[in-house]
């Protein structure tokens, strides 16, 4: 399965951070390269990174994938309807997909410790024939979620502000798990206090 794509959903406002989550300072750079590393070592052919009221955001990705040579396999894409909520961000970065694509990672800009040896047993899962896949540590289910070309269409028909939770457990066992050695596929920082764990 060549015809993989990215989507980094990068544009909340981060309220309960404080504003400026994506680019608070993380291990040399921004929390927001955590997330564009992971997604430029997947399979994938291109990444689409979704931002939203905050420019920067998009600079500070253009500016990553020009340091590593990536600027051809970046796309930015505007949420418009941002405010509505995380769905709205996501349907946003389907839209602007490739129509003839076979599977997207969904990860999130505020997740930077994604261990990068996971996207290719993921799409490995997906090629046998898993609608979904995603990494689980200690049996807790993870990021970033690889879903299948067929699920595209109820990705863009979400609403609200919890993401494609709520498909994740209608689809149920047809997600297949990948075991995580790592926890940063549940680690996401949502106040100040998270960059401690750092």
């Amino acid at each position: 399965m060549e015809r993989l794509e990215a989507i980094i959903l990068a544009a909340g406002a981060g309220s309960r951070f404080g504003g400026g989550k994506l680019l608070a300072p993380w291990r040399g750079g921004v929390l927001l390269d955590g997330a564009l590393a992971a997604a430029f070592a997947a399979p994938v052919r291109g990444v689409t990174v979704v931002w939203g009221a905050d420019p920067a955001v998009a600079e500070a990705a253009e500016a990553f994938a020009e340091r590593g040579g990536n600027r051809e396999r970046l796309r930015l894409v505007h949420a418009v309807r941002h405010a509505e909520g995380l769905s709205a961000s996501l349907a946003a970065g389907v839209a602007a997909l490739p129509d003839d694509g076979e599977g997207v990672y969904v990860f999130l800009g505020d997740m930077p410790r994604i261990p990068t040896g996971l996207a290719a047993p993921m799409a490995a899962a997906l090629a046998h024939g898993a609608l979904a896949v995603a990494p689980a540590f200690q049996g807790r289910r993870g990021h970033p979620v690889l879903f299948a070309r067929s699920l595209w269409p109820r990705l863009l028909a979400l609403s609200g502000d919890r993401g494609a939770g709520e498909l994740l457990r209608e689809l149920g066992e047809a997600v297949a798990l990948i075991p995580a050695a790592d926890h940063g596929v549940l680690y996401d920082v949502d106040r100040r206090e998270d960059l401690a764990e750092n």
